[in-house]
């Protein structure tokens, strides 16, 4: 697998890349995830973040920083990663679509959540006890994802328990769609994973997120945050599931 270093640093194997302690850049080949290559990464990103680390991933939307969502200290490292206080939540990051029911009440039909996962949504639910306290504490609710990237779904199934995920930019900025694009952020990471561009980066409509739909009131829906699935996402709700929409 190839890989490479900010400037003027050698370039690390995938073995020792969950041994240094910052900035490693491991870049994917465009290769199934069963290939060695991406086991390497996916279990370098392991290591990384059960040391408690932050870790640049892709997904099908944007760039994304992820740590276990059930570590506290690397909850705030996040939040002051994006130059948060805590006000702003964080999603959780999961590799199917059954683990949902463990950190959520989920109150919609499973056949729903399976039409809109993986996908470039995020579903916000109750969340459940099981779920860290000084996630979000600030509210009942949470976003889960499941994005339709093979990678960021093989290390969330690789982890004991979700990941928080955000943005790979500090908070009112532009999303990335190279790792290149957040590069102030690297001294803060363990580890940066280099899937290559995400889409077309001269394209506004790319960096637009995923849609942030809430669930969490039977029948209806509440579009938090348009992003880049709207129509698809509303149609769905609407017209197969006979959701009522509110605004937000």
């Amino acid at each position: 697998m190839g890989g490479g270093r900010p400037p003027g640093r050698e370039a690390p194997s995938a073995e020792a890349a969950d041994e240094s302690p910052t900035r490693v850049l491991l870049r994917l080949r465009t290769e199934p995830a069963v290939s060695a290559g991406w086991r390497e990464a996916v279990a370098a990103a392991v290591g990384a973040l059960q040391e408690g680390g932050l870790v640049a991933v892709p997904t099908d939307t944007v760039y994304g920083v992820a740590c276990l969502a059930q570590d506290s200290r690397a909850v705030q490292s996040i939040y002051s990663l994006k130059g948060r206080n805590g006000t702003k939540p964080l999603a959780i990051c999961l590799g199917d679509v059954e683990h949902i029911y463990r950190y959520c009440h989920v109150n919609v039909p499973d056949e729903l959540l399976q039409d809109l996962l993986p996908g470039p949504v995020t579903l916000v639910l109750k969340r459940s006890e099981e779920l860290n306290k000084d996630l979000n504490p600030f509210t009942s609710l949470v976003g889960v994802r499941i994005p339709n990237h093979p990678f960021i779904r093989e290390l969330a199934r690789a982890c004991p328990g979700p990941l928080a995920l955000t943005s790979a930019n500090v908070s009112s900025q532009a999303s990335t769609l190279t790792v290149s694009e957040f590069q102030d952020l690297w001294p803060q990471l363990s580890l940066v994973v280099d899937g290559g561009p995400i889409g077309d980066v001269q394209s506004p409509e790319c960096r637009l997120g995923s849609t942030v739909v809430d669930l969490s009131v039977s029948g209806k829906f509440t579009i938090i945050r348009p992003g880049c699935a709207l129509t698809s996402t509303v149609e769905i709700l609407r017209q197969k599931y006979g959701l009522i929409p509110e605004s937000s």
